[in-house]
């Protein structure tokens, strides 16, 4: 209960830089935890853990939000609410990434394996589908457009899920978020690794400026086209949530319930066209600098 009281939605949307160092906390505190008590499983269990120290805010935070879109009539005015709850749940987001992707490079490479052991298959499945779609971007503009396809259909499933898992258990995607974090944080801490190795091999010694350098570059490999994916599950999710509550608070076909459905398709909207640009980058900028 400590952890999960530590901020209310109205002081988290006013400070919203303080939700990345809740968020590493969250993460730190689950992955030890996890690590002590459920060594075999730690993988999901600091998932779970980080998921039910963030629930309570982010749940309160939906409900929030929905009250927002009975207050406001201007829907530029609602989205600009929603923006607020969204910069803070983005800052929860990175605070994760940023904790387990730290504790992947800092901890022996035994214990990352038990660690991260279900996320590193994960991106190992991951990787084998994407470059199983020709030959990744060699081949030509053809196989840049089918790969763009298979990235946008597959983000579009996970927006589905975020979708609904939120309406049918309020700020159910969350987990799917958290879980993101802790695969993308792999991807991080291993791209690390694999890079420092090559710079201590190319100029021996290794300088703290050139850790700084690598996990810089680790960050950017993955943020580029990996933050306007997950912003976008994040509105999918507060839009699932927002219709989820406003089905209890209110009656089907009134008004207020309209109103609220009309900002949610809104979100939606909004949502789908980030994971279109992030599909773009993915494709064809993210390979232009890694």
């Amino acid at each position: 209960m400590v952890l999960e009281s530590l901020v209310r939605p109205k002081r988290a949307e006013k400070r919203p830089l303080s939700m990345f160092f809740l968020g590493f906390l969250y993460a730190s505190v689950a992955m030890f935890l996890s690590l002590w008590i459920f060594r075999d499983q730690t993988s999901l269990v600091m998932v779970f853990l980080t998921v039910m120290a963030a629930l309570p805010l982010v749940y309160d935070t939906i409900k929030f939000e929905e009250k927002k879109d009975i207050q406001f009539e201007k829907e530029s005015k609602i989205l600009k609410e929603h923006s607020k709850a969204l910069t803070f749940f983005m800052y929860l987001f990175l605070g994760a990434v940023v904790s387990y992707s730290l504790w992947y490079i800092l901890l022996p490479e035994d214990i990352v394996g038990n660690v991260f052991n279900t996320q590193i298959s994960t991106i190992k499945n991951i990787n084998s589908n994407i470059f199983g779609v020709d030959s990744f971007l060699t081949t030509g503009s053809v196989t840049g457009i089918k790969l763009f396809g298979q990235i946008l259909s597959n983000n579009l499933k996970v927006l589905i899920f975020s979708l609904f898992f939120s309406f049918f258990f309020g700020a159910g995607a969350l987990f799917i978020l958290i879980w993101n974090a802790s695969v993308i944080s792999a991807a991080i801490g291993n791209f690390f690794r694999v890079n420092i190795a090559e710079y201590a091999a190319s100029f021996g010694l290794i300088k703290i400026g050139g850790y700084f350098h690598i996990y810089s570059l680790s960050l950017m490999r993955y943020f580029i086209h990996g933050l306007p994916e997950i912003l976008a599950y994040f509105i999918g999710g507060l839009a699932g949530g927002i219709i989820s509550i406003a089905i209890t608070r209110h009656d089907v076909g009134t008004k207020e319930f309209r109103k609220v459905l009309l900002d949610s398709l809104d979100l939606i909207v909004i949502a789908v066209g980030l994971l279109i640009v992030a599909a773009l980058l993915e494709v064809y900028v993210t390979p232009i600098f890694f």
